[in-house]
């Protein structure tokens, strides 16, 4: 059975008198006549801030401002807003942080942060977008010249290096300010910028901080400590991926990242091997006494010659054994000072960081060969600024008298293999101690060493090579982590071969990945629910957005859906949970939103207009009939 209800507005259009007043006017200077025109019956006038809910207002919190809930003039509530007993204050209706976009919001992502793309009263903040409610925000457009989301940078497209197409920073570049071209960073001078992880301001190796301004590992005794970004997890660490960059599953501060899973492996190996590499040039002793700061030791005697070094680094270095004129005995080498100057910076040297890249060759296996091994070239003393008769390279086509030193850490598992093929010096150590020495002037020779673990040594490691064949005791314990360095020097201007093959010298690093359906959105996912099946309201597969509310298409149970950012609820407008809001037509009378009748329908012709608006002297309905109802817009 269908029940209606409806009333009639009747509205009289005839003047009366009362009490003996006749004729127009207020008779008491300032009051509404209730009977119309020359009426007797006058009210008091609404005064709008009073606290007071009088004829005409929607409401009335004591003020005349808008924005607080309640219109300035008090003629609705404002959206977003509910307002109760007269003169008390308007509330807000909407929860920022429950991940629903409502009234108000332009966004909400679960939280009440700011500097997240939506802030902390729910807005969406300049350079993002905040496509689904509950979902954290992203970048809205790399090149805008706002740095969001998982950016790094955004010099807004300058056409100048440092900031990627895909506003990544680029090695070398700092880019301190959104919107304008980055700069390249200076390693060197004691201020970490950019892509730098390091800067202590020297050319040395095995300090922590390489030339490059890289991290390196500290250890000692196959210990180390934990230094975040060398690639070497330690304890203190969850994670350690070689870098300090976010959003790649391990954080700047080697905190695994929301989404992500990282796990210790050696399985990814890079091709190439870029290993840190320094090299020192020196002037010959062969140029013309003119020639300032040349060196005793280089372009002078050739010598075959092994033991000229200690068994074990010195203050990181080599040392020669004697501490007198060395040569006495051997005539290559003046002494311990000259010798020193060798690996170390000084006016006689100058100082070139580079990188030595190893090709992988295979599982495990890194090999840098060269037969012309001239890293110098048209750099060092040799570069064209150099007085023309203190160049190095007058003597040939190419720079020789330079030396080179190369450290590399390694997880000890047993069976490592290090070869070295070259001519001239060479002295490797590992955990400290001397394990190849091919010292000397001269051809090419070949060293090497295995580093196996023999029983009950506590890590002795067996050596074969040219110069050495006895076992070399090196302290090492399996799982430790140590250091191999290798001293190079090219003396002689006949030639130059540099061939290092490291076999087995792995380091354990973090390898993270975001996991598509742990329920996990990492910041490389769009979403993830752990269904993932693409059907409505769940994720797409690869952690796509599915169909869902918000998406701009009416489906499934869906009564409205105008995208996220019109799904905001409020009077005439979609909810954010896609069901219909207030409006006209849904037999609810408005009367804040300036209904006066609804029947249900947005039709004309019938009780109430398709505005709500109703006529003056026409019965309306209060509600929807059986008849009408079928007409309710959606």
């Amino acid at each position: 059975m269908i029940v209606k209800f409806s009333f009639v507005v009747a509205l009289s259009l005839v003047a009366f008198g009362c009490g003996g007043k006749s004729g127009g006017g207020d008779t008491d200077g300032g009051g509404v006549d209730s009977t119309g025109p020359g009426g007797d019956d006058d009210q008091p006038g609404a005064v709008c801030g009073n606290g007071v809910l009088e004829t005409g207002e929607a409401c009335d919190d004591m003020n005349t401002d808008s924005g607080d809930g309640c219109k300035g003039d008090c003629s609705a509530v404002e959206e977003g807003h509910a307002c109760g007993n007269p003169g008390d204050p308007c509330v807000v209706t909407h929860v920022c942080g429950n991940g629903l976009v409502e009234d108000l919001e332009g966004c909400d992502d679960h939280n009440t942060n700011s500097d997240d793309g939506c802030s902390s009263t729910c807005v969406t903040e300049p350079g993002w977008k905040c496509d689904t409610p509950g979902i954290r925000c992203s970048a809205a457009l790399c090149g805008d010249g706002i740095v969001a989301g998982n950016e790094e940078c955004d010099d807004a497209n300058a056409a100048t290096p440092g900031c990627s197409a895909t506003c990544t920073l680029e090695s070398g570049y700092q880019c301190t300010t959104a919107g304008s071209a980055c700069t390249a960073t200076v390693c060197g001078n004691h201020v970490v910028e950019g892509t730098e992880q390091c800067d202590d301001m020297n050319n040395n190796l095995g300090d922590g901080c390489t030339p490059l301004c890289v991290r390196e590992p500290q250890c000692s005794n196959g210990t180390c400590t934990a230094v975040c970004g060398d690639g070497a997890i330690q304890t203190g660490e969850d994670c350690d991926d070689g870098n300090l960059k976010n959003f790649d599953g391990c954080d700047s501060a080697c905190k695994v990242e929301f989404g992500f899973t990282c796990a210790p492996s050696t399985a990814v190996e890079p091709n190439p091997l870029n290993v840190t590499v320094v090299y020192r040039d020196f002037k010959g002793n062969d140029l013309a006494a003119s020639t300032t700061n040349t060196h005793v030791d280089f372009e002078n005697v050739n010598e075959n010659q092994a033991g000229m070094v200690s068994t074990t680094l010195v203050s990181n270095k080599p040392q020669l054994i004697d501490t007198a004129d060395y040569g006495a005995a051997h005539t290559s080498i003046k002494n311990r000072t000259t010798f020193g100057q060798w690996y170390t910076d000084s006016a006689l040297a100058k100082t070139v960081a580079s990188t030595l890249p190893m090709t992988r060759t295979a599982p495990g296996t890194y090999v840098y060969d060269n037969s012309a091994f001239f890293p110098l070239d048209n750099k060092g003393w040799s570069a064209s600024t150099v007085p023309a008769a203190e160049r190095e390279a007058l003597r040939s086509t190419h720079n020789f008298s330079f030396t080179s030193e190369l450290r590399y850490w390694f997880k000890w598992a047993g069976n490592e293999q290090l070869e070295f093929i070259g001519d001239d010096d060479v002295w490797v150590f590992v955990n400290g101690k001397l394990a190849v020495d091919i010292g000397g002037v001269h051809s090419e020779q070949t060293g090497s060493i295995t580093l196996t673990a023999a029983a009950n040594t506590g890590g002795t490691s067996s050596v074969s090579g040219s110069q050495r064949g006895t076992a070399v005791p090196l302290g090492m314990t399996l799982g430790g982590t140590y250091e191999v360095v290798v001293f190079q020097a090219e003396r002689h201007t006949n030639a130059s071969h540099y061939k290092l093959t490291l076999k087995g010298f792995n380091t354990q690093k973090s390898v993270c990945d975001d996991v598509c359906g742990d329920a996990k959105t990492s910041s490389q996912e769009q979403c993830d629910d752990g269904v993932n099946d693409g059907t409505y309201g769940h994720c797409g597969v690869g952690c796509t957005f599915g169909p869902r509310c918000g998406d701009g298409m009416i489906q499934g149970t869906e009564q409205c859906d105008n995208g996220t950012a019109m799904n905001t609820g409020g009077y005439g407008k979609c909810k954010p949970t896609c069901e219909l809001g207030p409006r006209c037509g849904d037999g609810v009378v408005q009367t804040n939103n300036g209904e006066t009748c609804d029947d249900g329908n947005t039709i004309d012709g019938d009780a109430c207009p398709a505005n709500c608006q109703a006529i003056i002297g026409r019965s309306v309905s209060s509600g929807p009939t059986s008849d009408r109802a079928t007409h309710a817009t959606r």
